[in-house]
């Protein structure tokens, strides 16, 4: 199994604006080199409800255009979300990006009724799991963070641990970001995974602000960053043998 290098870009998102944001994002990834990259949750827009304006088709996403493009020239995987429409429902839609432009989803499964999330949105009813480079993803999205339930390890069928790493990206307040720094742990240690969290930062039309706290937790819930709180990319390798390691050391899975 190969290393997996991974870049975390933590942004300062745009309010509803797509244009602006593609060029800050191709600006901060003018210089990365990874084999996955994350954006924050809703990267072209920001966390807002305003989906009449906002949402883009599944079938025809000038965004998911975006991605692909981005995915190819940096001949790396992508995983962000952004605001979808599909059969006459609206999601917040986490979209997972190949280099080759083949493209997996996952519906966030949790809507963050404390901003009203849940009456704009339909949420997602099945997790998704998707293989890269060897290594097992489930794909997350920001409020999911606060219910492990949705996103449990377990020993599958082939007598493998289901997933290998998990995946948030996040538009994650400040003022509720020691419980994004011990969440992100919890879900490391009990799932015997790496937890990949992408956070956005800067300052909201909503007044919220975001100190971003991107992360790469290792599956002892040790975090491999120092809770950068400005714009940038971030990056981070990981290996599997750590992860095998004390999978063998301490066994928890096949117990669940």
């Amino acid at each position: 199994m190969q290393n997996l290098k991974v870049s975390l870009i933590q942004a300062n998102q745009v309010w509803e604006d797509k244009k602006a944001n593609y060029e800050n994002y191709e600006q901060l990834l003018a210089d990365v080199s990874a084999d996955l990259i994350l954006l924050p949750e809703m990267f072209n827009t920001g966390f807002s409800m305003n989906i009449l304006e906002l949402a883009e088709e599944w079938g025809a996403s000038a965004s998911i255009d975006w991605l692909q493009k981005i995915a190819t020239q940096k001949n790396a995987a992508i995983y962000t979300s952004l605001i979808i429409k599909e059969d006459g429902a609206t999601y917040n839609r986490g979209v997972f990006v190949y280099p080759s432009g083949e493209r997996h989803f996952y519906d966030k499964q949790k809507t963050f009724g404390l901003a009203r999330e849940d009456q704009f949105f339909k949420s997602g009813e099945k997790e998704t799991i998707v293989e890269y480079l060897g290594w097992k993803i489930q794909l997350q999205i920001c409020y999911d963070l606060r219910f492990p339930e949705i996103a449990r390890n377990r020993i599958d069928k082939t007598g493998n641990p289901a997933y290998d790493i998990i995946l948030y990206v996040a538009n994650w307040p400040d003022k509720r970001i020691t419980h994004w720094d011990a969440l992100l742990k919890a879900r490391a240690i009990e799932n015997q995974c790496f937890i990949f969290g992408c956070n956005r930062v800067g300052v909201d039309s909503n007044k919220l602000i975001y100190s971003g706290h991107s992360n790469v937790l290792s599956p002892s819930g040790e975090a491999m960053g120092n809770n950068f709180e400005i714009e940038g990319s971030l990056y981070f390798e990981i290996d599997f043998s750590s992860l095998e390691d004390i999978r063998t050391k301490l066994p928890f899975l096949k117990d669940i």
